[in-house]
């Protein structure tokens, strides 16, 4: 049997946060520990998190104050580890990082696990993320060595070999540039899906999501003409200019605030090289 924990940050989550646990509970392999962390919710969202806690001993509820507004990127990270600091379970293969609106099937778990013991140098991966407009489901796109911060199963090895997540914006995109560098895989497995209940940055509103994207370039040391090119490329999406306007206000920000960025050299050299690669239409950890 699989070993594995779940921890799932979740703030203002009333309406999906029992879709979530529905999924769970349906789980064929059922985790060892599930660690649901209200993030200072204002509606229902922690009354709910007690409620399945008292009914399954493996599920457990951690509760933070309300800081009175929504932190993106770095409250949910700071969510994550109030939950990671308090597992019981030490003996954990996997872990994974759960969003509180999320259906998936009974299977899931299970299917992950197949391809990480098909795979001994998978370090991070999930499922793919889809939303359902109108009775038809959409995939919402991502790079080929991206997993959705939604839905991340890590391996304790890869795990520790990264030394866990940067504990700020980016941390989603750090943990794969960093895995890959030290020679782990990291993808989503396109064959299992999920059903995300809103959009990715939609708590946050389209704009203030672009602006959150310029910051995490800025703070993950994007090479600046690979950030500029992807700008460029962002003008054929809606909202079409100024959403690469936004992306380089959030750039700018982190720049001219001094933003704390990634204080590894040799990560942000790596993740350089690959961007370049990139542009010049070489092999790179996107194909």
């Amino acid at each position: 049997m699989t070993r594995y924990v779940i921890i799932t940050p979740a703030r203002d989550e009333e309406e999906h946060i029992e879709a979530t646990i529905g999924s769970v509970l349906a789980q064929n392999i059922q985790p060892t520990e599930w660690v649901i962390v209200d993030d200072g919710s204002t509606d229902r969202t922690g009354e709910i998190i007690d409620q399945y806690a008292c009914e399954f001993p493996f599920i457990r509820a951690v509760h933070r104050p309300n800081r009175g507004f929504r932190k993106a990127g770095g409250g949910v990270m700071e969510a994550f580890y109030d939950g990671y600091n308090v597992l019981r379970s030490d003996d954990w293969e996997f872990m994974a990082k759960l969003d509180g609106d999320l259906s998936f099937s009974p299977d899931y778990f299970q299917k992950c696990f197949e391809h990480f013991r098909e795979k001994p140098d998978l370090g991070i991966g999930g499922g793919e993320i889809y939303h359902d407009l109108e009775g038809r489901l959409k995939l919402e796109s991502n790079p080929r060595f991206h997993v959705r911060g939604a839905t991340k199963i890590y391996r304790r090895d890869c795990w520790e070999a990264i030394g866990g997540l940067w504990r700020a914006p980016g941390w989603d995109t750090i943990d794969e540039v960093k895995a890959n560098m030290l020679g782990w895989k990291t993808y989503s497995f396109e064959e299992l899906r999920l059903i995300h209940h809103r959009f990715t940055g939609s708590a946050d509103g389209l704009m203030r999501d672009c602006v959150k994207h310029g910051m995490v370039c800025y703070i993950c040391g994007y090479h600046p003409l690979f950030f500029l090119a992807s700008c460029v490329y962002r003008l054929i999406r809606k909202p079409y200019i100024v959403g690469s306007c936004a992306i380089v206000f959030g750039f700018l920000k982190g720049y001219f605030s001094r933003t704390r960025q990634v204080n590894d050299t040799r990560l942000i050299q790596y993740l350089r090289t690959q961007q370049l690669r990139r542009l010049c239409g070489l092999e790179t950890v996107w194909k």
